[in-house]
């Protein structure tokens, strides 16, 4: 879950608890908004705490045998 995922279960569970005044057999409007406001704030710290880890950066060149050119190549990814 991203933070723009997680953004939107916040909203949309606030939506529910304060702003909708149906009467649904069976089912609490409530408890299903508060429900998805945890979700999305559980998210939302996961997210946060996701974008913290460090990027690894490997750099890598070579010289091409056939031109002599000079080839560099980079690759990032999540170090874990």
């Amino acid at each position: 879950m991203r933070i723009g995922s997680s953004v939107f279960l916040i909203a949309l569970g606030a939506i529910l608890v304060w702003a909708v005044n149906a009467e649904i057999p069976y089912v609490s409007l409530d408890v299903v908004g508060f429900i998805l406001i945890a979700a999305g704030l559980i998210g939302l710290i996961w997210a946060l705490l996701a974008s913290q880890r460090n990027r690894v950066t490997e750099t890598r060149t070579v010289n091409d045998p056939g031109t002599g050119e000079r080839i560099t190549r980079s690759e990032s990814h999540d170090g874990l």
